[in-house]
């Protein structure tokens, strides 16, 4: 039987799933929306303008590259890339 086409999970050397998740500081949100602008669909912003991941931020391995584009970006560094 064939591989089906898709991302994949990510493996570490162990043989475990890794599993990436963007995560958003709230204490350090400003409400600058570069994140929201940076990378579309991966956050929601509230009233005030502060940001939330969408979902529970887990991170497909098509979306790491627009994930690492909102932390490089995020004037506050509220933003980062955790492995769970």
């Amino acid at each position: 039987m064939g591989r089906r086409p898709g991302p994949r999970a990510a493996i570490d050397a162990g043989g475990l799933v890794v599993v990436m998740k963007v995560k958003v500081d709230s204490e350090k949100c400003q409400g600058h929306n570069r994140c929201y602008a940076m990378a579309p669909g991966m956050f929601k912003v509230d009233e005030l303008g502060y940001a939330t991941p969408r979902g529970d931020g887990t991170l497909t391995p098509d979306k790491m590259a627009l994930a690492q584009k909102a932390v490089d970006n995020c004037p506050e560094r509220a933003i980062e890339i955790v492995d769970e």
